[in-house]
């Protein structure tokens, strides 16, 4: 990706942040667009993402991802099938306040997620190279989020035991998964669910927000 190439996708972003009411810090546009740099530059050997256009991932992937940012609580967060580190990294850069970890089974995504925390200085971020459902830390965490990992039933079942007492699980899905929620194990429950209205998408989003019962 050219610096000039940066200017249009700069420019979008900016109107995107601003478009979703969010005051990042500084310098944060500047890591999210490298991060993007980076993403499209390991995509076209590792496959880390279906969207190929630099615009589309702004919209698709960074603005996607930033639009559940106010929802965040807690101090630590846990992004399960990380992938390419949606949510996590933007969530991470927007919020350096949170520890988050970003966790996937296939090592090249976690390489290439070691590679985005070192290049973008993100010492905020651990990277863990595991099924979650064999991933045993010394404490539990307060958000579990996903954005493509798993149906929500698999979701909360394969992450239960990473969640802390009074956490919470924030799934992101397009449509409200109506099918999903009804088979929903007796043990959790839906606390909320929220439409974000994601800028230049043109798609339905919503979070859902699921709590041990």
């Amino acid at each position: 990706m050219t610096p000039q190439a940066f200017m249009p996708l700069r420019v979008q972003l900016v109107a995107g942040i601003a478009a979703l009411g969010l005051t990042l810090p500084e310098a944060a546009e500047a890591k999210l667009l490298a991060y993007l740099a980076l993403l499209d530059k390991w995509n076209r050997v590792y496959n880390l993402t279906a969207v190929r256009n630099a615009e589309r991932m702004v919209s698709h992937h960074l603005l996607d991802s930033l639009a559940a940012v106010p929802f965040f609580q807690g101090e630590t967060v846990l992004d399960v099938g990380s992938g390419g580190g949606l949510p996590g990294v933007p969530l991470a850069i927007a919020r350096p306040e949170l520890q988050v970890t970003l966790i996937d089974s296939i090592a090249k995504k976690t390489a290439f997620l070691l590679q985005a925390k070192a290049d973008l200085g993100l010492g905020n971020v651990n990277v863990v190279t595991a099924r979650v459902e064999d991933y045993r830390p010394e404490a539990g965490f307060d958000v579990i989020t996903s954005r493509a990992f798993s149906d929500l039933k698999e979701f909360v079942t394969l992450t239960r035991h990473l969640l802390k007492p009074a956490g919470h699980w924030l799934a992101m899905k397009g449509l409200i998964p109506h099918e999903e929620i009804a088979y929903l194990p007796d043990w959790v429950k839906v606390s909320a669910n929220y439409e974000l209205v994601v800028p230049a998408l043109g798609a339905s989003r919503h979070l859902i927000v699921l709590e041990p019962v």
